[in-house]
């Protein structure tokens, strides 16, 4: 059954890349927030700081380059984030790289907390509302996969150190070293996994 959400376009109209990025850019030139304001902002400055260095820097690993550029009908690859998100900022651009590898990919950003009527149909553990949350429609809204919130290793990473007792803050930290070393390997990995089940099932 198509989601009511796809039948009224939301994916479709969300935020192109470009769009969200913009406006992260004119976010941290903010002035006269309130505190919790500004510990967002410096969220997102440091969120901004990682994706452009990710976007100018990365390239796409061979083999998923080839199999993405196999895809040979229509996906909506609906993203829902927010900018304030550390896991965001270390994946997106690598996904967003991704879907530039082939034009019938079509990546469009849902902000999380305005949509959250769709990002209570793809929860995570636990029933938590984490993000970022990858999902693929074809073209008349079936599925085709999900993907997130961050690569199944720094998800078990994660499990295991709040298992531990660890705080927030210093879980959040082991887990950006973490990404720090991984390089965007394991989510290469996964997505070469994803892609060639897709493509088998168009064959």
């Amino acid at each position: 059954m198509v989601n009511q959400f796809f039948i009224d376009q939301r994916p479709q109209n969300g935020l192109t890349f470009a769009e969200y990025f913009d406006a992260m850019k004119q976010k941290t030139n903010a002035i006269n927030l309130s505190k919790e304001d500004l510990i967002d902002l410096e969220h997102v400055k440091l969120n901004y700081q990682r994706s452009s260095r990710i976007l100018r820097t990365h390239k796409i690993n061979d083999n998923l380059f080839h199999l993405i550029k196999q895809i040979s009908s229509l996906q909506i690859w609906m993203l829902l984030t927010e900018d304030w998100c550390g896991d965001s900022a270390q994946n997106i651009p690598y996904i967003v790289k991704m879907a530039e590898c082939n034009s019938m990919i079509n990546l469009r950003i849902l902000l999380r907390d305005q949509n959250t009527d769709i990002i209570d149909l793809y929860l995570s553990d636990s029933n938590s509302r984490s993000i970022p949350k990858l999902v693929a429609f074809n073209e008349n809204g079936d599925e085709l996969f999900q993907w997130g919130p961050r690569p199944k290793e720094a998800q078990e990473l994660v499990r295991k150190l709040k298992s531990e007792g660890l705080s927030k803050e210093e879980y959040i930290l082991q887990l950006h070293l973490w990404y720090g070393k991984n390089r965007r390997k394991n989510l290469e990995l996964e997505f070469i996994q994803i892609i060639e089940e897709l493509i088998s099932k168009e064959y």
